[in-house]
């Protein structure tokens, strides 16, 4: 048996020669030892070195060559005895390998990890499993060369990131495999479908527009496997629900949950995905992609319904294209269908599940007996909001039928629904999704209150109003006012709900607090403030009558706050610079294919859309004892703020409270996700008195509250108390108005007298004096620093 190694490396000899060693060992225990240098000779250490590798060799030969010098090699002959390299007893010199292991040595060399049966002894195949482990059994030598022959496809990544795919040749050499679409594709389905057709080139040359057409369609069918396969199964619905019922939560804990279940929303894929699919298909996907990025912001479409992380600084803008507009082209509709609908789905899908658990069972099941079901309006997502209100009210009719124990189910009662778009492109889209739908291109006027023929249901008033993003791209807050006041007065005064909503960053969340300021300030009776101030222009209308002040309406904030004070977050109206802190909250949902590949997304499909969102009730409130779900009225102070701190865990030792007893809309609220530590977690809430604190929940106040609140989520009513609580320090900013362009703050003018003279004549002028030394206009005269003379008052009649 004749076995080869090879050695060769930079290793410094004497004379500063590098040299190059290789040896051959036969049967007989005899080696040559050749040494290839440049020249010079084998120092005393390199030879020592050799002597105890080669110790008990009984004929050695070692030659030095010069190659560089090209003269006659020097030959140095000594005995160099041969050690074993293992820590196992020395082996005598005269003994042969075994045949046996011979032979199962040949057997891997030539089959590798695969063996024909019969090939090896019984000795033999023991040898083997001690070896090198069990083999792969073939049926014959035939069925091995078969399984050989597979190519071996691997993935390799280049500098500049791209990845290519090599095949295995038959001698091993690698060779790049032409492919199109995706290589990730290819390497997760197993298949080379695209290498088939790229096979078929030499029969039917393709163009490039025919190639590109081939990659959009294998792109197509890569993203929809992927989104197939993101939906859970029935089994798993039924799992979690089990998991949640074996966790043992405190009733109130449950009652007061904010994220949906599951968790993720899956976008209807009857209903919306594929309808949506298939009117995308009339435009082409690149020139699609391009126009979302240039309308959206470029990469990740920050200023789509999508919230671009804060570390990437990009600049806070509304969505770009209103469904109201009434100049928008096909591309730019289908834009806004393929990026903005799918978050603006799961946002209002959050929102509508929130205000249904606020306002409980009697609300919706009030609204599906209704004479021809409820009267909807989407003012600002272009049937998105109609969408997510029909799965709604289709899960409560599924709820209700199981409840009846009805044995053939009807269709849910979806009502009559109304949306706004101006465009006509959009509407024709839209028309694809929606049933029984009214598209308006403007909101409808609104008559004098009170004057209605119909008093049941009134004329264009709305049980539902959803209006994602409409405030937020107008550009005066008189403006919002006004859009705000108009959704009211769209509102049923029999109890019918607005839904206000933005993206969840600083601005948004500015828009939406102060068009909730606004509704409490002008609409919406408290306890401590029934009456609201007429506008002088309207006083004078009436002027006999006392129309000074008016009554505010019966009103009620739904979510996500459990007060009706000022917003301890939105202290200063208008835009503040600067603001860390804000409301808003997160709910994830995956990504449809058509937005996956206009991402150009490969391994996540999901995403966490985020929002800022109010939802209020007119002509209903919890907190007169006729309108509460337990008769009593909801109360929301600093009593009730003390009661849920000390905790609503126990009526008695052994009776658990529940939404029976205390109304969740008086727990405090999950600003931030929990902060949860070793022994205790902290809980960042917002109070029923309209303050923020920090509460700390640790082990030993109690088991119950220990382990629910180390699974709150963010968004949740907290009923279980804390053990300490302290106020939070809010980080809101500067306050924009107080700050000039360079961030130098603006001195507040100076408070200005009016001094009205009256006489016996009766009035006899006013005079306008400002309050300190000097007037506003008073400049510097010369270069002496002197100043003008104080002036007069100024009679403001005077021209």
């Amino acid at each position: 048996m004749a076995s080869n190694w090879g050695i060769s490396g930079a290793a410094a000899l004497g004379g500063g020669a590098f040299w190059e060693l290789s040896w051959v060992v036969d049967e007989d225990p005899a080696a040559v030892i050749v040494i290839e240098g440049s020249g010079g000779k084998i120092s005393s250490f390199f030879a020592n070195s050799l002597r105890n590798i080669y110790h008990g060799a009984t004929a050695t030969s070692v030659r030095t060559i010069n190659h560089l010098r090209g003269g006659t090699p020097n030959t140095h002959r000594q005995t160099l005895p041969f050690r074993p390299l293992s820590t196992s007893r020395r082996v005598r010199e005269h003994q042969r390998v075994d045949p046996a292991e011979n032979a199962v040595r040949n057997a891997r060399q030539l089959y590798g990890d695969t063996l024909p049966r019969g090939q090896l002894s019984e000795d033999e195949y023991v040898i083997y499993e001690r070896l090198y482990g069990t083999p792969v059994f073939v049926e014959d030598i035939e069925d091995r060369e078969n399984r050989k022959t597979g190519e071996e496809i691997v993935a390799e990544e280049l500098l500049d990131g791209s990845t290519v795919l090599l095949r295995k040749g038959p001698n091993g050499e690698f060779e790049e495999v032409d492919m199109l679409g995706d290589v990730e594709e290819l390497i997760d389905d197993g298949e080379n479908e695209v290498a088939e057709e790229g096979e078929n080139t030499d029969e039917m040359p393709r163009s490039e527009t025919e190639w590109e057409a081939v990659r959009d369609e294998n792109s197509a069918k890569y993203h929809q496997k992927i989104y197939d396969s993101s939906f859970p199964e029935a089994d798993d619905f039924e799992q979690e629900a089990e998991d949640d019922g074996f966790m043992r939560a405190h009733p109130l804990t449950k009652a007061g949950q904010f994220a949906l279940s599951p968790s993720t929303v899956y976008l209807p894929k009857e209903t919306f995905v594929d309808p949506v699919s298939t009117l995308l298909t009339r435009a082409n996907h690149k020139h699609l992609a391009e126009s979302a990025n240039r309308i959206f912001g470029g990469r990740g479409l920050p200023f789509s319904a999508t919230t671009a992380s804060a570390s990437l600084k990009k600049e806070q803008k509304p969505i770009p294209i209103d469904p109201s507009c009434s100049s928008l082209d096909s591309i730019e509709g289908d834009a806004y269908m393929a990026a903005v609908m799918p978050g603006t789905f799961a946002a209002v899908m959050s929102t509508l599940v929130e205000v249904r658990r606020r306002l409980g069972t009697p609300w919706i099941e009030h609204l599906l007996q209704k004479k021809g079901g409820p009267l909807v309006l989407d003012a600002g997502s272009a049937g998105a909001g109609i969408l997510a209100w029909h799965e709604v009210l289709k899960a409560e009719w599924q709820r209700m039928d199981e409840q009846s124990g009805a044995v053939s189910q009807e269709a849910a009662p979806l009502g009559k629904a109304t949306v706004l778009t101006g465009s006509e492109v959009l509407r024709h889209r839209a028309s694809r999704l929606l049933d029984n739908t009214t598209f308006i291109p403007h909101l409808p006027d609104v008559g004098t209150p009170g004057k209605e023929d119909n008093l049941q249901q009134p004329r264009k008033l709305y049980d539902l109003i959803i209006a994602p993003h409409t405030l937020w791209p107008l550009n005066q807050e008189y403006l919002r006012k006004e859009q705000v006041e108009k959704y009211w007065s769209l509102l049923n005064p029999k109890g019918g709900v607005l839904i206000l909503l933005e993206k969840g960053l600083p601005r948004g969340f500015e828009v939406i607090a102060a068009a909730r300021q606004h509704l409490l300030d002008k609409r919406i009776a408290s306890p401590q403030s029934t009456e609201v101030e007429v506008p002088v222009e309207e006083q004078a209308v009436k002027p006999e009558d006392d129309t000074r002040f008016t009554q505010k309406e019966i009103g009620m904030i739904i979510a996500p706050c459990t007060n009706h004070n000022t917003c301890p977050m939105y202290q200063s109206p208008g835009v503040s610079q600067g603001r860390k802190d804000f409301c808003y909250f997160s709910q994830r949902y995956i990504r449809p294919p058509y937005l996956q590949r206009i991402l150009e997304a490969k391994d996540r499909n999901h995403e966490n859309v985020q929002f800022s969102y109010v939802a209020l009730q007119r002509g209903r409130d919890q907190r007169l004892p006729l309108y509460d779900l337990n008769g009593k009225g909801v109360v929301q102070n600093a009593e009730t703020t003390d009661e849920a701190f000390e905790g609503h865990e126990w009526n008695s030792e052994s009776e658990l409270r529940t939404t029976a007893d205390v109304n969740p809309l008086s727990f405090p609220r999950l600003m931030l996700p929990p902060l949860k530590r070793r022994g205790h977690i902290i809980l960042d809430v917002c109070t029923p008195s309209g303050k923020l604190e920090r509460w700390t929940v640790p082990r030993s106040f109690s088991k119950q509250a220990f382990r629910d609140a180390r699974k709150a989520r963010w968004g949740d009513l907290w009923a279980l108390g804390a053990k300490t609580r302290i106020p939070r320090a809010v980080r809101l900013g500067n306050p924009r108005d107080e700050f000039d362009k360079k961030g130098r703050r603006i001195k507040k003018p100076k408070q200005q007298i009016i001094n009205v003279d009256i006489g016996d004549q009766g009035f006899e002028g006013m005079k306008a004096k400002q309050d300190g030394r000097y007037a506003q206009d008073r400049k510097i005269r010369g270069s002496g620093g002197r100043k003008g003379r104080k002036q007069k008052p100024i009679d403001i009649l005077d021209d």
